[in-house]
């Protein structure tokens, strides 16, 4: 437990926050069995416009699948991924679909909506979830997730101070959606569980034990689930 203490130092020291104590986090994310993403703002910048369309960065791609790979490694059970947002573009689908995540709920302009469908679908409780968000809009869902990660944005102190002073993160990242908070989050995940070392060595080898998961993970495909139109 004092190594992982000791990870966790490397992203305080880097501008992460910690909302709750080194002890609770890893007790919050040794529970976990799915973690969901908000898109834009987490993955990217959050820009929009005409042949604007939300990329997504390799390097946050990496830090995805290491993450499923090591709580694969902990559980024997695939960690489950997926993406809740209230737009629908087509890098999410390339994303969703190259990665092999189990879920999208894309156009949910309602994201409770959508957290309350994937919860009941795949039998996982709220505090088996955890979060990764940027903005107003993901609150509600950042409310009843049991461990939570707010993307820092440093035009937005007063909204980082809101969701500090509500409990509503357990961790701010110390790097913005485009500078692969991700990966971030992917990396502290991993150093929580103690799994980093070793999945980094059986991805590089790409060992018995690296090929069994990317196999199964590659036969999975994206369950998708539509908003409903209020008007």
């Amino acid at each position: 437990m004092e190594n992982n203490f000791n990870y966790l130092n490397l992203f305080a020291e880097r501008g992460g926050e910690f909302l709750v104590s080194y002890p609770e986090f890893i007790s919050k994310a040794l529970k976990i069995k799915m973690i969901i993403f908000d898109w834009d703002g987490v993955f990217n910048g959050g820009f929009k416009g005409d042949e604007v369309y939300s990329p997504f960065s390799e390097v946050d791609s990496m830090g995805l699948n290491m993450l499923r790979f090591g709580y694969k490694m902990l559980t024997g059970k695939m960690l489950l991924a997926g993406i809740i947002s209230g737009m629908d573009n087509k890098n999410t689908e390339m994303f969703v679909r190259r990665e092999h995540l189990d879920f999208k709920c894309l156009g949910f302009k309602d994201k409770n909506e959508g957290l309350q469908i994937v919860l009941k679908e795949f039998g996982v409780k709220p505090e088996e979830a955890a979060f990764v968000y940027d903005d107003i809009l993901d609150l509600t869902v950042a409310e009843q997730c049991g461990l939570r990660f707010q993307v820092r944005r440093d035009a937005s102190p007063m909204f980082t101070n809101y969701v500090k002073n509500n409990l509503l993160a357990d961790y701010v990242t110390g790097q913005v959606g485009e500078r692969h908070a991700v990966r971030e989050v992917a990396e502290l995940l991993l150093a929580a569980i103690g799994k980093y070392d070793e999945a980094v060595d059986s991805r590089t080898h790409f060992d018995e034990q690296y090929a069994t998961y990317i196999a199964e993970r590659n036969t999975i495909t994206a369950r998708e689930y539509i908003a409903v139109k209020r008007y």
